[in-house]
């Protein structure tokens, strides 16, 4: 079997329902890489809460974070590392405009650093729910363009900011929502996608488009689904998502979905 890219999604995908991941993940997931195929995670988190999912897997291959703003290998220096930033004024634009706009909440983020004005509301869990004094954003802490900008906002102000935001600077960024009960924009650099990080992964793997195969849940893994040579569905995906995918996992991500179409796919029972 040539050598594969497989790249896997975390959230409703890699991760279980307790957002953790499983023995057998981890046990398929070692065996593929022993093959001699490059596992690399895809993800829309920030580094700071995929670093030990990372880990557990032992990954020594490249990583995508912020839906594709940030490809690089943890724990070492590598040449091929990239980044898309955002301006940082129009950081300080959204803080000037904080309290017209409703936000209730604006972080900004890079690899290494997370700078928030306000705490997250305990729902967010994906935030730290303490603020150290050099993480509170401010026009001094705010040193660098960050990798990513969060917007947590009134729920009957959503379309108003994303309208906003998109009308100042639409030729500069792209804005997301993100799923679930609150109202989450995320702001990142124009052009921004999980497919094109993973043909820059795969250019430098010298991997053919069609020996990549990937794995995900929901709308921010649709266009590297229809990527990739294989695209696959997780049991528990969006329609619009199984719509794409060349295939469809048998098992949810709370039943080792991924794990069991990977070991059947590369012959990795025995």
């Amino acid at each position: 079997m040539p050598q594969k890219l497989i790249t896997i999604d975390l959230d409703g995908t890699t991760l279980n329902n307790q957002n953790q991941v499983s023995p057998k993940t981890i046990q398929v997931i070692k065996k593929a890489s022993a093959a001699g195929h490059i596992v690399s995670i895809v993800t829309g988190r920030p580094y700071r809460i995929s670093e030990n999912i990372y880990d557990q897997l032992q990954l020594k291959t490249p990583m995508v974070n912020f839906n594709g703003a940030l490809t690089h290998i943890p724990h070492q220096h590598w040449a091929g590392e990239y980044k898309r930033t955002i301006n940082k004024a129009i950081v300080f634009d959204m803080m000037a405009n904080r309290k017209k706009l409703q936000l209730e909440m604006i972080a900004a983020e890079g690899k290494h650093t997370y700078l928030a004005d306000h705490l997250p509301p305990s729902s967010l869990d994906f935030f730290p729910t303490t603020l150290n004094q050099n993480q509170h954003l401010s026009r001094n802490s705010l040193k660098r363009n960050p990798t990513s900008m969060i917007l947590f906002v009134a729920p009957h102000q959503e379309q108003v900011v994303r309208n906003i935001v998109m009308h100042n600077y639409g030729a500069q960024v792209d804005i997301g929502v993100w799923g679930g009960p609150n109202s989450v924009l995320e702001v990142v650099s124009k052009g921004i996608q999980k497919a094109k990080a993973v043909a820059y992964i795969a250019h430098q793997y010298h991997i053919d488009r069609q020996n990549i195969i990937a794995f995900g849940d929901e709308h921010n893994d649709a266009e590297m689904l229809d990527y990739v040579g294989r695209g696959v569905a997780m049991q528990n995906a969006t329609p619009i998502i199984k719509g794409i995918a060349n295939d469809v996992t048998e098992f949810d991500n709370d039943h080792d979905g991924l794990a069991r179409y990977l070991e059947n796919y590369l012959y990795l029972a025995n």
